[in-house]
């Protein structure tokens, strides 16, 4: 079983910055990609970004840019640093990774709200 846990979620001004930590443990086989969703009520999980074993990175389009995805092989921590944040970036932020290509687990969500 692989547990993830997130931290670093919280209330943020537009245009600040926050930045996402998820830590993986239980027993990991082969990691793919780790990567960090969102979710906002009505609407369906959406990509964030995504880091590949190899460091390949993905972005969403309203990511890229604003956000960065890291990741620490040795804690099996990815981070999401999230700068110049908007009202529209207000959401869950789910943490997901995907083993051996397809075992596919998910955090339990950290809100983030850009709010004045």
């Amino acid at each position: 079983q692989v547990q993830l846990v997130e931290s670093g979620g919280g209330l943020v001004q537009p245009g600040g910055s926050l930045r996402l930590s998820c830590e993986a443990s239980g027993s990991i086989s082969r990691i793919t990609y780790m990567g960090w969703h969102r979710q906002t009520p009505g609407k369906e999980r959406e990509l964030v970004a995504r880091i590949y074993s190899v460091g390949v990175t993905t972005y969403a389009d309203s990511a890229e840019g604003r956000f960065i995805i890291s990741r620490d092989n040795a804690k099996n921590t990815v981070y999401l640093q999230m700068n110049d944040l908007k009202p529209e970036d207000t959401a869950v932020y789910y943490c997901n990774l995907v083993a051996d290509w397809s075992n596919n687990y998910w955090g339990q969500g950290t809100q983030v709200t850009v709010s004045s």
